[in-house]
């Protein structure tokens, strides 16, 4: 495997950091081009959760995929986390597609996975795709940076929907635009087939979130899988017993833990083999 730490300029002129897993070439396999997973973690805009990163990305890799972590900017950074965040999200996307036969990729089967705050990063990248507003004011062009298919785990969608009041320090960082506060008022037609996986007794992320995306979805006609489980809490990650945290035994859940495989088993329908 081939790991690098890159630095990329989004099409705001600001600079971001990817972390590749490229998995060597093997010239027996069936396959040569693989499906590319960008990674992007939550952490409440504040941090970058290590167990939404790497591990998933290796996960990912274990399945024939070769991944990316991507950072983006938080809280603390200068300026706001909009529009840079979700303009990291879709240099990120050309960046690869541009470079596929260097890293033996299909650009035709680029995903895009963000948990919690990294799941508002992704779907607000997908509303900034396909707008034109966006396209003119930053020059990219819809083909070239909207991902194939995107999942997303416990996302934040509307910022509104927490289950805890906003530090006033922050509030200040947060998007005034209403596509950008609120993810869902920005599904088209055109948002990619979407993946959803929660729990419905999440305190942090509340499951209003999906129910309101799912919403957006249905009445864009966009084809999704949702799983919504019982128990899980937030931050489950991969909600095994290797990304558990020091007394956080819910993380190890066996149930929701299905999510992976059903993701999988649903990215193989028409898109994988």
């Amino acid at each position: 495997m081939k790991i690098e730490n890159l630095t990329l300029t989004n099409f705001n002129q600001r600079k971001f950091k990817i972390h590749t897993y490229v998995l060597d070439p093997n010239p027996e396999l069936v396959e040569q081009k693989r499906p590319l997973a960008i990674v992007v973690p939550g952490g409440s805009f504040n941090h970058l959760s290590k167990r939404e990163g790497e591990p998933v990305a290796l996960a990912f890799n274990n399945r024939g995929f070769n991944s990316v972590v991507m950072e983006y900017n938080l809280v603390q950074d200068e300026g706001k986390i909009y529009p840079d965040a979700g303009l990291d999200v879709l240099t990120t996307v050309k960046y690869f597609r541009d470079h596929a036969q260097d890293y033996q990729l299909d650009p035709n089967k680029i995903l895009t996975i963000g948990f919690s705050a990294g799941g508002h990063v992704v779907s607000v990248a997908n509303n900034m795709a396909v707008n034109k507003q966006y396209q003119e004011k930053y020059g990219f062009k819809k083909d070239a940076v909207i991902p194939n298919r995107t999942i997303l785990g416990y996302p934040l969608i509307n910022i509104k929907k927490i289950g805890f009041p906003i530090p006033e320090d922050q509030m200040d960082k947060m998007p005034e635009e209403k596509d950008l506060l609120n993810s869902a008022l920005g599904v088209t037609r055109e948002t990619p087939k979407t993946f959803i996986f929660q729990a419905w007794d999440d305190p942090v992320v509340l499951i209003d979130n999906s129910i309101e995306y799912l919403d957006a979805l249905n009445k864009n006609k966009i084809s999704t899988e949702a799983h919504l489980f019982g128990h899980g809490y937030h931050g489950f990650s991969l909600a095994r017993h290797n990304v558990q945290t020091k007394g956080r035994e819910w993380q190890e859940n066996p149930h929701a833990a299905h999510w992976f495989n059903l993701a999988m088993e649903w990215l193989r329908n028409g898109w994988l083999k």
